[in-house]
């Protein structure tokens, strides 16, 4: 759970809590991802590099934001055969992922290969070992596409439930999921697994094409790992206030909740 028994006070709790706010590098070039990078790094600690970004200008996305001192979610939502993925995963973790993902969807399989395959990369290299996470239910899809163009059967919360559970028994680290879903994730998961909430908008701030969203706090009383935030903070006036005001709302959700 967020920043359990990290609390030593206020302070300790706005020095901890920039390791569990992850900024988004919505961005197309190194130029813009770099700047972001200089404006927040150390008020915040990791950052996300997705699609967009990777595929933009590859590897050096991760490269740039490590050499500044900053930790990176590699966020390219692995799903294939389970050695292409595993091959994939073993690459993400000799560029020094901190954190990587695959889909719940690809299967058990799968998702072994990919956390034994960044498990071992880790050990051969001398490196920390990323987490390995799997995607449930993407925050920009409702019940009603759920149900309707996707054809699935049930609620989205019942179908998060079920692979984070197949994600936990095949020996992931943890799973993104939407801020509704993070407190039957943590009932059926324990208090160790990690859950990575997107679809976090602060009060005011416009949903755009998340759906099932939440605030700050809401995510991290139900028990967020991490939260995900992009627009909100890189397209705000000032970004820098931006996160503030959001680590703050954190630390102080945090503290209510122990």
């Amino acid at each position: 759970m967020l920043l359990k028994n990290e609390l030593m006070g206020r302070d300790m709790v706005d020095i901890t809590a920039r390791d569990h706010l992850i900024v988004a590098l919505d961005v197309d070039s190194l130029a813009e991802a770099g700047r972001l990078v200089e404006l927040l790094f150390p008020r915040v600690g990791m950052f996300k590099i997705g699609m967009r970004l990777f595929n933009s200008v590859g590897p050096a996305a991760i490269q740039l934001v490590r050499d500044r001192g900053a930790k990176v979610f590699v966020d390219l939502k692995l799903h294939d055969i389970p050695s292409t993925v595993a091959g994939a995963a073993r690459a993400l973790t000799g560029h020094g992922a901190a954190i990587l993902n695959v889909h719940a969807a690809g299967g058990t399989a799968m998702m072994k290969a990919a956390a034994e395959a960044a498990r071992a990369e880790a050990s051969a290299l001398g490196i920390p070992r990323p987490l390995v996470v799997a995607v449930t239910v993407l925050t920009a899809i409702d019940q009603a596409v759920f149900n309707g163009e996707l054809g699935m059967p049930g609620s989205i919360r019942e179908r998060v439930v079920a692979w984070s559970r197949m994600a936990f028994e095949a020996g992931l680290d943890g799973v993104v999921s939407s801020p509704h879903e993070v407190a039957d994730i943590r009932r059926t998961c324990g208090p160790e697994f990690v859950i990575i909430t997107p679809g976090v908008r602060p009060a005011g701030d416009a949903a755009g094409d998340q759906k099932r969203v939440m605030s700050p706090g809401g995510a991290v009383r139900l028990g967020a790992s991490y939260l995900v935030v992009g627009r909100p903070v890189i397209a705000a006036p000032d970004p820098v206030k931006a996160a503030a005001d959001i680590l703050a709302e954190m630390g102080s959700a945090q503290v209510k909740n122990t």
